[in-house]
């Protein structure tokens, strides 16, 4: 077929085509592989020079006229479509918009941003420290050589055997002390994440971590239960109670927990509280000896006290949360309702 043929029979199948899969089934009749113009260069490799220059030439030309054509009337049937599908919707803009919802803050960052701004006005620092700790500063440096039984109830989440992901932010404790060359007084909280083997309602694999330190000099236990006091009445309301109870961690010597009044009931015994009028909120202690002297501080002359509590327990008690999983969904349903209870507290 020449050329003035090839078009004339293209026009003739073009005639019939209405739809796009029409269109694609003539486009398959003559540029498929097994096309009308792919057949005229078949032969190809038992021409000539000369006639493989003519018969490609003649090939090309044909194919582009084809393929102008096909787009020419692809084109015309995406607009008649376009057509239809303007004239059967309208768009009504005298109604009203949509609300587009807006953003909450996070109660994990509001507590963060409220725990930050208590030790701030108290003249402590802002700390921080890498997510990816050593063995040394997340363990052995806070006195907790290898084989402790201590660091099977951390359940940790080891990289290799030197390298982890940290269990507590009581690391940045280590390097605060090792990093401070001139050995001056300390006063740092170092707020962030840390992981453990735990999912549950009440623990998650990783969650919110806040440690405090202060080293000094005649730093006693009277300093940490006056500024824990002022923590909790600062975190969960004024009329706030803490006692503590002797307790048990490597690199604190005394140890203490710290429990709080219950804010539900106000100490006369709830579910929350399992009766007791009591809620644990965090776990404290004198800096151990050892742990000063690995980190650099003669104990003979500095003491210090040391605390961390779970930032992610802090907001479930302040906000009344009973799955600690709600933290992590970014439901705006479950976000939204913090901005009135903080509306509600500064009422108050």
């Amino acid at each position: 077929m020449n050329k003035n043929e090839i078009i004339q029979s293209l026009e003739e199948d073009l005639k019939s085509v209405t739809k796009l899969p029409d269109l694609f089934n003539v486009k398959a009749k003559y540029l498929g592989k097994k096309g009308i113009v792919t057949e005229l260069t078949s032969n190809m490799k038992d021409l000539s020079n000369e006639e493989k220059k003519e018969v490609g030439k003649f090939a090309s030309e044909v194919r582009m006229e084809v393929t102008s054509r096909l787009e020419k009337v692809q084109q015309e049937i995406e607009n008649q479509i376009l057509e239809e599908k303007l004239t059967k919707e309208s768009i009504d803009i005298s109604l009203p918009a949509k609300k587009i919802s807006r953003g909450s803050r996070h109660p994990f960052n509001r507590i963060i941003e409220d725990v930050e701004d208590f030790f701030v006005s108290m003249g402590y620092d802002v700390v921080d420290g890498p997510e990816i700790e050593t063995d040394e500063n997340c363990f052995q440096r806070l006195n907790v050589p290898i084989g402790h039984p201590a660091r099977d109830a951390q359940d940790t989440f080891y990289i290799d055997s030197e390298y982890l992901l940290r269990t507590q932010t009581s690391s940045v404790q280590a390097r605060t002390m090792q990093n401070n060359q001139d050995k001056t007084p300390i006063r740092m909280i170092c707020p962030g994440k840390v992981y453990r083997r735990d999912d549950d309602a009440t623990h998650s694999h990783q969650f919110g971590q806040v440690e405090g330190l202060v080293v000094d000099k005649d730093i006693s236990l009277a300093d940490l239960k006056g500024t824990l006091e002022l923590f909790a009445k600062k975190m969960l309301g004024e009329n706030t109670k803490v006692r503590f109870r002797p307790s048990y961690f490597p690199f604190t010597e005394p140890s203490v927990e710290v429990d709080v009044s219950c804010f539900k009931c106000g100490g006369t015994g709830c579910a929350l509280c399992k009766q007791t009028g009591w809620i644990e909120l965090l776990g404290a202690g004198m800096v151990h000896p050892h742990v000063l002297e690995m980190g650099g501080y003669d104990p003979k002359v500095w003491t210090g006290f040391a605390f961390g509590t779970g930032l992610d327990r802090l907001a479930m008690f302040r906000y009344e949360i009973p799955d600690i999983r709600y933290l992590y969904t970014n439901d705006m349903r479950f976000l939204k309702q913090f901005d009135r209870k903080d509306e509600e507290n500064e009422i108050k």
